[in-house]
């Protein structure tokens, strides 16, 4: 008997062109949450920093660019892939977690949403296709897909566009050691209903929300240098370690208990897509599912990688990771034809959340 499932059918991604090196943050004045400046060679700082993330470079934007303007550019993208008309679109759905800030003010900024702007953007006329924003950390993305599966197998929509953008350049205080972390990039998909006598698309999905202990992890706070706090503007925050070990418990959990309602067994998996947090940690976490299954260590090449040379970009690195991997631009990696792969992320809140996925 043939049921609704729900597939992705186009993809498309905005990786800003300007790239920062570790580099160019050896002339940066760095302080700890204390006010104390750090008195560590920046050197040290950036090649420690290496070690510990595996991130070399990571893109940012231009001056003239908000989110906004980046989930249109991966949207415009994802339509054409999907070569469907975008007046047939029943819901647009933006992830992010800051809005449209702009240069020199960091203020957040959404209303109207971000989706809104995008349908403006994109010039869509037809008052049916709604438009509204996720607020759920980096996870954000994953979540949109999730809701847009609920949308479609309920007979609701039939054409869903989701996406996940960010500019974390401009939230990030440039005294903290943690802004060598943060990137900015949108990626977004177009996920349609398609009938199916065996099962493809999105399989299934599991999600959780830790917000009882761990809601302060990532927050809002002032610059850590003295005079830069003084404007009163508000900085993301990161409570590194403590974030580091939650994700090590929680993820390759999260990610088995959702294989586990499907019964499928982490064999059947070609891929495993998590978000582009930092490379240590996301080698681990990969390292613990595969523990979880009685391996001792993951297979080669089942995960690829993009932090490296594009930093986190938060809700884009996920939607942004799938589109290069389809277009073959993350080498030695590719996604074919009745594939199974497991879409994660972990973020603010704290919140998880996982998909599995099998290519038509």
């Amino acid at each position: 008997m043939k049921k609704i499932y729900s597939v992705i059918t186009g993809t498309g991604s905005y990786v800003p062109d300007k790239k920062v090196k570790n580099n160019d943050f050896l002339s940066h004045e760095f302080y700890d949450s204390s006010g104390a400046k750090l008195t560590n060679p920046n050197q040290e700082i950036v090649d420690k920093f290496l070690e510990i993330t595996t991130i070399a470079e990571r893109r940012h934007v231009e001056d003239d660019n908000t989110t906004s303007d980046l989930g249109f550019f991966a949207a415009q993208q994802a339509i054409e892939d999907a070569g469907i008309d975008k007046e047939e679109l029943d819901y647009i759905i933006f992830a992010h977690n800051f809005g449209d800030t702009h240069k020199d003010n960091n203020r957040i900024d959404i209303c109207p949403s971000l989706a809104s702007r995008v349908k403006q953007k994109l010039g869509i006329k037809n008052p049916y296709s709604v438009a509204y924003d996720i607020l759920f950390g980096c996870p954000g993305w994953v979540q949109g897909v999730i809701q847009a599966d609920y949308y479609i197998k309920s007979g609701d929509a039939k054409k869903i566009l989701v996406i996940g953008g960010e500019i974390l350049s401009r939230i990030s205080d440039p005294h903290d050691r943690d802004s060598l972390i943060y990137a900015d990039g949108a990626g977004a998909t177009i996920i349609e209903a398609r009938e199916s006598d065996v099962p493809v698309g999105i399989l299934g999905h599991n999600s959780r929300s830790d917000a009882l202990h761990y809601a302060q992890m990532l927050h809002l706070e002032k610059s850590y240098k003295k005079e830069e706090a003084e404007t009163n503007n508000l900085y993301l925050k990161m409570n590194g370690r403590r974030l580091y070990m939650y994700a090590l418990e929680n993820v390759p959990t999260t990610i088995k208990a959702g294989l586990d309602k499907l019964n499928i067994s982490i064999d059947e998996i070609k891929k495993v897509l998590i978000h582009q947090a930092n490379g240590k940690m996301d080698d681990a976490i990969l390292k613990r599912l595969y523990n979880l299954y009685g391996y001792d260590e993951a297979p080669d090449n089942v995960m690829p990688m993009t932090i490296s040379w594009l930093g986190n970009s938060s809700v884009a690195t996920l939607p942004t990771l799938f589109d290069l991997v389809l277009r073959e631009e993350v080498t030695p990696h590719q996604i074919d034809t009745q594939d199974t792969i497991v879409f994660a992320s972990v973020g603010a809140g704290m919140n998880i959340n996982s998909f599995v996925y099998k290519m038509p």
